[in-house]
Order: C-alpha cells, then structure tokens, then sequence
C-alpha cells in the first residue's frame, strides 16, 4: 500500500503526491438499507466506514488559508527566478498536533502538480544524465542534528550515496542533487529539534542557511519557533536590542515567519470558524444513527473545544476514537457520555516530546461549558429526528 511509504524518500513522496486524493470514502448506507445486507456485506461495510474515519480529509481552516496565501504565493515567485541570488525562505510555526506538516506538504504537492504540469519534463535536465525529477524534497530534521547527519537526512531522500564522505563533499553532494533532480522546494520538518545553545546545533543552521543559495525555497517546520532560539540564531539575552526587541539576525531576514495556529473560541467569528469546522467533520462520518447537528447542536461545540482546546489533531483523535466506539457498542452516534469515557492519550506517537511535538491534552473539568460564551446556532436542525431505529 502506498500509505506504507515514507514521504521523507523520492518513491514514498511521489506514491502520495499521486495518491493523496484518491482515497474512496465507505458509501453512505440508510439504517433500513442496514438491516437488510447480508452479514458478510455489513462486516465489509464496517470495514470500509472504520477507514473512512481513519482516513478524514484534511480541512481548510482560517489558520491554513493564512499560510496557504504566504507559502504557495513564495514557492511560485522563487521558482521563476531565473538570477543567481538568494531565494527567500518561509518559517511555519505552531503547536504539535495542529497540522502542520499535512498543510505544508499539501501545498508544496500542489505546487508540484502545477510545475509538472506545466513543463511536462525537468526543465533543467543535464544532457546524458537520469536523474530522477523531484520539485519537492521533504525531509525530516534528525533527532540529533549536525550538520552530516542533516547532509545525509537529505540525500537519504534522493538515494543518494554518503558513505565515507566528510562535510564538504556531503554538501557537494546535496547542492549537487537539488540541482539534478531540478527541486525547488526543499522542507525541513521538526526543526526546533535543533537545540541552539549546542554547537553542533548553530553550525546545522548556519549550513541551513547555506542551503537557500542553492536556488531552493527552503521550508523550516517547528513547533513554537520564535521560542527556540532559531530566529535569534542561539544569541543571549545580551545581544544588541532593536524596535522589536531584537537586531534582526540573518535567519529573520531571510525568512518569513507564518503561525498556524489552533482555534481559539473568544468571539463570535471564531466560534462561527469551530463550528463550521466541526460540520465539516460530521459531513464526513458514516455512522448509522446520526443526525445533522450532531457535532454542532447544543453545548457539543463547547465541549470538544474544552477536550481538545481548538487542536485540530487532538479533535481528530477524538472524533476517530469516538467513531470507533459508537460503532462496537451499537449506539452509532457520538454524544458527550460516549465522549466522556474515552482518554486522550498521545503515547507512542513517535513525536519529540521535548521539541514540544506533543501538546499538552487538557484535564478534563467536568465542569459544564461556561454559558457566556455566545453559541453559533447557524447549523441547529429543527426539522424532524433521523430514523433512529
């Protein structure tokens, strides 16, 4: 299966990019229709609506827009550049489990079509060579990182051979690459696993930075990077202060800085966002039972904001936990007892907890939702109740 594939390699990224659309959702099925298939139909429903809720779409929300606008409108000026200069980065910041990496990837694929689309082959091709086109290279930052191992994070991306190089020719190397195989976008992730009062960590941003001269947009992904000491390039409290409180450094000016931020649920705009984020969401469920509003009616909007703090990754988790338990215990739909039983637990997730890729999953109160807050009513049904039989 081509989930299986990694994005951080050439096979794997080109497997999703041509893939990341094609998932076929289970068939919406009425509870009459239910009772009469034959058992092994309803097993094999079952089986295709548990992907489904495994499989959500990635929905646009007022945060992603905010950096589809500044990240796609970068990638396509830099890579009509034609002069020798340094091409301007783009620093995507915020929380784990927001999303990130799924909405940086989506755009830099899209952007890939459209490049493949229009030159059809590797405009850049050298006369006698096979490389392989890859516009876009996604790597993830080494756990450790220094500067080899960030060499090697990307020319493991390409197969291409490291073994038995020193630094130079690691980096020969990768500006080599990028050029063969025509990339104009280049995504580091996990980037504040860089810890900037390490050596080793300053000289893989400087050699970072090296890398923008290479006629790439180099994309950094981290959580809460204007607090990891990136933008300040490891310099102290002691360095020289300007209007905003710093000099900017190197990094500040060669980079645009855009935060994907989670929901927040302060004014009627954005409890308008959350709501209609969470209609978005129930469109896409497959449980038998449920009704228009299940996610929106009443103090619901209120109580997964309370679970999951306006992070899209932990209301996924939730959502998908959720489903599954509505489907084994039979009451096909999803209700705040049926919530109130299931833990947010994030272990295992391979995540950095200390490069803060984990979110903190809040206490549940028990408290009922505070009742200032003004509720959006836009998606309340107050037509009939769905056949429940």
């Amino acid at each position: 299966m081509t989930g299986d594939l990694r994005r951080d390699a050439l096979a794997g990224w080109e497997a999703w990019r041509l893939s990341r659309h094609s998932f076929e959702p289970a068939p919406r099925i009425s509870p009459a229709r239910w009772r009469t298939m034959p058992a092994a139909e309803k097993a094999a429903w079952d089986l295709a609506r548990a992907a489904t809720h495994a499989n959500l779409p990635l929905l646009g929300t007022p945060m992603s827009q905010a950096v589809d606008r500044l990240l796609a409108a970068r990638i396509r000026q830099n890579a009509f550049k034609a002069r020798p200069a340094t091409r301007a980065g783009v620093m995507v910041s915020g929380g784990g489990y927001q999303g990130k990496t799924e909405t940086v990837c989506e755009i830099a694929a899209a952007f890939e079509d459209s490049w493949r689309d229009l030159h059809r082959t590797n405009p850049e091709t050298v006369p006698g060579s096979r490389d392989l086109w890859a516009p876009v290279a996604y790597v993830q930052t080494p756990v450790t990182a220094k500067p080899k191992s960030t060499c090697k994070a990307i020319l493991d991306f390409y197969g291409a051979p490291t073994k038995r190089m020193d630094l130079p020719e690691l980096i020969h190397q990768v500006a080599a690459s990028l050029s063969d195989h025509g990339t104009k976008v280049l995504i580091l992730d996990d980037i504040t696993r860089l810890r900037m009062h390490r050596a080793d960590d300053q000289d893989t941003l400087d050699l970072i930075r090296a890398f923008m001269s290479m006629h790439v947009t180099l994309v950094l992904v981290g959580v809460g990077i204007p607090g990891s000491g990136l933008l300040r390039e490891g310099r102290g409290p002691a360095a020289a202060k300007s209007a905003n409180g710093w000099e900017p450094t190197q990094t500040e000016r060669r980079f645009d800085l855009v935060e994907l931020d989670r929901f927040r649920y302060d004014t009627a705009e954005q409890i308008t966002a959350w709501t209609s984020h969470l209609a978005g969401i129930e469109h896409h469920l497959r449980l038998l039972k449920a009704r228009p509003g299940m996610l929106t009616d009443n103090t619901m909007p209120e109580y997964l904001y309370e679970r999951t703090n306006g992070v899209v990754g932990l209301l996924e988790r939730l959502i998908e936990d959720g489903c599954s338990q509505a489907i084994a215990s039979g009451s096909e739909r999803l209700t705040r007892p049926l919530f109130d039983a299931l833990p947010l637990t994030l272990a295992g997730t391979g995540r950095d907890a200390e490069a803060g890729e984990i979110p903190a999953v809040p206490a549940r109160s028990g408290r009922r939702p505070p009742t200032s807050r003004r509720r959006n009513t836009v998606f309340d049904d107050l037509g009939p109740a769905a056949d429940t039989a």
